[in-house]
C-alpha cells in the first residue's frame, strides 16, 4: 500500500466477505493514497488481541488445532482469513506477488499454518513467537496442546516439511520465504519450537539446516539466515537474548517490513536483481549493453546497473532509464517453448508484460510460459529463456 500520509484513513470493519465459517471478524485498512497495484499485508492478532487499539474486540486464539483449521479450505480459521484475502484482492487491484502474511503468538502460529497451506497465495511470511505449522494438532476437540507449546514436539526436517506439506497435499510448487523470531526466556511458547520451525521452513525450501550466514543486528540477537542471504532472505531466523513471550519489540516491524518487502516506497514498483534460485545467478545484459535485441543471460550477481529490474504497475520489467531504458522482451514477440528473452525499447505489448508470481515463477501474459535458465545450468552466461511452468527451480527467482 502507499506511503504517503493517511492522515484520514481509518480501520474499518468488513462483514460481507463471504465464507466465514468460525464467524472471524474482518478489519481494512487502506491509506489515503493506494498504489495503482498494491501490496496486501495481513496481520494475524495474538489470542486475546483486538484489530486495534482505536477499537474493542473481543479475544480470538486461533485454530491451529483441528483438522478443519489444518487442512487448506477445511472450513477453519484459516478458510475465513482467505475469504478476507480474496475479498481484499478483487477491490483494491492487489497485486498478487506481494500477499504477504505476519502476526504474533496464536496469530505467528496461524502466520505458519496459512503460509504452509496457501504457498501459491503468499510470497512470504513474519511469525513472532510461534510454533511450527502442525505442531499445535490434537485430536481431544482442545485447542491447546501443551507439549507443543513446552517445546517438547521434537521432529527431523523431514517430517516437519511432511506435516506442512500435508495440509495441501499434490502441490508441487515453490514455498513463500519465511523470517522468524523468538525470545530465549519464552515460558508460553517455548524456545525450543523456534529451532523446530527453522528445520520445517529449510525443508520446504529444500534448504540445508545449515546457515548460509550469522550475524547481530543488535547485540541480543542472532540472526541466522539459509539459502539467500539478503534483506529478504530464503528463510531467516531471529533469536532474541533476554527476552520472553514479548514480542514485536523496539525495532523489529522495520526488518520484518524490509523481509516482507514492503518497504519499496508503496510507489506500485520495485528496482533489484532478479535472482535465479536454481543457479544462484542473476538474471544480465551482457557487457551492460544497451542495444535492443541484446539476449539476456545470467550472470553472477554485482549489483551493476545489467542486472537491476524494475517491476512497474504495468506489469513491465525494465532495466536502466531514461533514454537507455529496455524492457524485457520475449524475442520475436515468440509465444513457443525455447523462445528467448531480450531487451528492447518500451512499447507496452503483451510480449514486455510479466507476471511475478507468489511461487518465485516469472510469466510471460502472452504466452503464459515460465522464464527460465536453460537446462537448469548453473554456468555464467547460460542463456534465459521460456518455457512450459514445471515448477522447478531454475523456473524460480528472487529479488536480492
Amino acid at each position: 500500500m502507499s506511503a504517503g500520509p493517511a492522515a484520514a484513513a481509518t480501520l474499518t470493519r468488513v462483514t460481507d466477505f463471504r465464507a466465514n465459517p468460525t464467524t472471524l471478524g474482518m478489519y481494512v485498512y487502506v491509506p489515503d493514497n493506494v498504489a495503482p497495484r498494491p501490496a496486501s499485508p495481513v496481520l494475524v492478532q495474538y489470542c486475546g488481541g483486538s484489530a486495534g487499539a482505536v477499537f474493542d474486540g473481543t479475544g480470538h486464539c486461533f485454530d491451529v488445532s483441528t483438522r478443519a483449521g489444518l487442512t487448506r479450505n477445511g472450513g477453519g480459521d484459516s478458510t475465513g482469513i482467505m475469504s478476507m484475502v480474496g475479498w481484499t484482492r478483487q477491490r483494491h487491484n492487489v497485486d498478487p506477488a506481494r500477499i504477504v502474511v505476519s502476526g504474533f503468538s496464536s496469530g505467528a502460529m496461524m502466520t505458519n499454518v496459512l503460509a504452509a497451506q496457501y504457498p501459491d497465495v503468499f510470497a512470504a511470511a513474519s511469525a513472532f513467537s510461534g510454533v511450527p505449522a502442525g505442531c499445535f494438532a490434537t485430536t481431544n476437540g482442545s485447542l491447546w496442546n501443551s507439549q507443543c507449546s513446552g517445546g517438547n514436539v521434537v521432529k527431523t526436517p523431514q517430517e516437519w516439511g511432511d506435516l506442512a506439506r500435508s495440509m495441501y497435499p499434490g502441490y508441487t510448487g515453490s514455498y513463500p520465504r519465511v523470517q522468524l523470531w523468538h525470545g530465549d526466556q519464552d515460558t508460553t511458547l517455548a524456545y525450543r519450537n523456534f529451532g523446530e520451525e527453522i528445520k520445517q521452513w529449510t525443508n520446504l525450501r529444500g534448504l540445508s539446516q545449515t546457515p548460509s550466514s550469522t550475524d547481530r543486528p543488535q547485540s541480543s540477537w542472532t540472526r541466522t539466515r539459509y539459502g539467500d542471504t539478503g534483506t529478504r532472505a530464503t528463510v531467516e531466523g531471529i533469536g532474541i537474548t533476554g527476552t520472553g513471550h514479548t514480542l514485536p519489540q523496539a525495532g523489529m516491524l522495520a526488518y520484518a517490513i524490509a523481509f516482507l518487502g514492503l518497504d519499496g516506497g508503496g510507489g506500485g514498483s520495485a528496482t533489484g536483481p532478479l535472482r535465479s534460485v536454481g543457479a544462484g545467478k542473476c538474471l544480465d545484459v551482457p557487457n551492460q549493453s544497451t542495444t535492443a535485441g541484446t539476449r539476456l543471460q545470467v550472470w553472477d550477481c554485482w549489483n551493476g546497473p545489467n542486472q537491476q529490474w524494475t517491476s512497474t504497475t504495468t506489469q513491465e520489467l525494465a532495466a536502466y532509464s531514461g533514454e537507455s531504458r529496455r524492457c524485457l522482451d520475449a524475442e520475436n514477440a515468440g509465444t513457443t517453448a525455447g523462445t528467448l528473452v531480450i531487451i528492447w525499447t518500451c512499447h507496452g505489448g503483451a510480449n514486455q508484460k510479466w507476471r511475478l508470481n507468489a511461487d518465485g515463477s516469472i510469466t510471460g501474459v502472452a504466452s503464459g510460459l515460465c522464464l527460465e535458465v536453460t537446462g537448469g545450468s548453473t554456468t555464467n552466461g547460460t542463456s534465459a529463456r521460456l518455457w512450459t511452468c514445471n515448477g522447478q527451480n531454475n523456473q524460480k527467482w528472487n529479488r536480492v
